[in-house]
């Protein structure tokens, strides 16, 4: 079997928000996008991932303002994080070790796309589209 890598399975482009985003602004660009998480990013450099179960557990069910607390205060910092030319199997175990369903891609320290638990799913069933 070929070795596959991840910018074979990866999701081109970041939705991404600023580390001072209110989580209003997260969650609206999650739907607007119809993603489960954005990358939070300053200077062009990944800080954390943001989820919507990261708004809605650190968050909501402690009944913060989401209109006035940022997304940096919420988001998971220094995030996991893999290289386009890393293998699947690699994303796929540091998913597994660190029990997260999605990693930012990046490349010279820039976030350039995401893989998710579902991109892998899709690889390692091995659609007949591929």
């Amino acid at each position: 079997m070929e070795q596959r890598y991840v910018r074979d399975v990866m999701t081109p482009g970041v939705a991404a928000v600023r580390p001072d985003a209110s989580l209003v602004e997260a969650a609206q660009l999650m739907r607007a996008e119809d993603i489960g998480g954005v990358v939070v990013t300053g200077g062009g450099q990944v800080l954390g991932v943001l989820t919507d179960r990261d708004i809605t557990l650190r968050a909501v069910a402690d009944g913060v303002d989401p209109l006035t607390v940022s997304a940096q205060s919420v988001c998971t910092p220094n995030p996991v994080v893999v290289a386009p030319d890393d293998a699947v199997s690699e994303a796929v175990g540091l998913m597994r070790a660190h029990a997260v369903r999605r990693l930012p891609v990046v490349e010279d320290g820039r976030p350039v796309g995401m893989v998710s638990i579902g991109d892998l799913a899709v690889e390692r069933g091995g659609g007949a589209g591929r």
